[in-house]
Parts: structure tokens; C-alpha cells; sequence
């Protein structure tokens, strides 16, 4: 995957808005997951809450960022490390939160193991996440 703004829209045959670049550099310049209510603070200009969601949505469609759950039953997203397929996320690694900080952080070295589901029950996708100390607040 591209490391900036500009080339992850060409790399996904997307056309470039100001929205789009902005919330494309929001996530390559913070090394946590974000949620709909961050990437509205670290947006100074003004864009509106409606926007965010779609651009949101095309990019986890495209395979830019993933959906990570909280565990108070909100989504945070993260930039996809390797580029996915648009409609399927192929990592299954493990996040982290911070009980200090609140920031939740891809474990990619740390994989899912495989869960065999009973007969009848198919997979959409797997959610494990680790609460704690980061290093920053250990």
C-alpha cells in the first residue's frame, strides 16, 4: 500500500476530495485506530458528520481501513497494512486498548488463531481485543 494520501486514492481508483485526503492523512499520521468522533476533532475544516461516514465506508469497501469494535460497543477504524481485496479484510490479528490512554492499537504479529464453526454457522469476521497498559502509559 501507497504511504500517502494522494497515492492510496490512485492505487483505489478513487477521485481525490479534500475530505478524503484529509481523513487519509489523519490515519497515516497517528499510529492508533480512530473513531467517526476523532477523525471529527482532528478535522479543523469543518466537515460534516454525513461526509465522514461515507468517506468511511468507501474506504473500509475498498479495502483501505479496517472496522475495529470497542468494547463499549463503539467501531474505531485502522489503515489496512497490507492492501485488502474492496469487500474483504484478509488479516485476522489482534487489537489492543489502552486503559489509560483509551487508544487502541493492530497487533498484526499476533494473529487469530482459526475457529471452526459448528455446521450451518459461517463466518463473517472475528473480533479479539486485548485491554491493558500500552508502553507509552506503562
Amino acid at each position: 500500500m501507497e504511504n500517502n494520501a494522494l497515492g492510496i486514492l490512485r492505487q483505489n481508483d478513487l477521485r481525490h476530495t479534500d475530505t478524503r485526503e484529509n481523513i487519509l492523512n489523519g490515519f497515516l499520521q497517528k499510529s492508533s485506530a480512530l473513531s467517526h468522533g476523532d477523525i471529527e476533532t482532528y478535522l479543523t475544516d469543518g466537515f460534516d458528520r454525513v461526509t465522514i461516514y461515507r468517506t468511511l465506508k468507501t474506504f473500509l469497501d475498498k479495502g483501505i481501513i479496517h472496522k475495529i469494535l470497542d468494547d463499549n460497543g463503539g467501531v474505531k477504524y485502522a489503515l489496512c497494512k497490507d492492501q485488502c481485496a474492496s469487500g474483504h479484510h484478509h488479516h485476522d490479528h489482534v487489537h489492543f486498548k489502552c486503559s489509560e490512554c483509551n487508544e487502541t492499537f493492530c497487533l498484526e504479529k499476533f494473529l487469530i488463531p482459526e475457529i471452526i464453526l459448528p455446521e450451518g454457522y459461517q463466518r463473517k469476521e472475528i473480533n479479539v481485543l486485548v485491554q491493558g497498559t500500552c508502553p507509552k502509559c506503562n
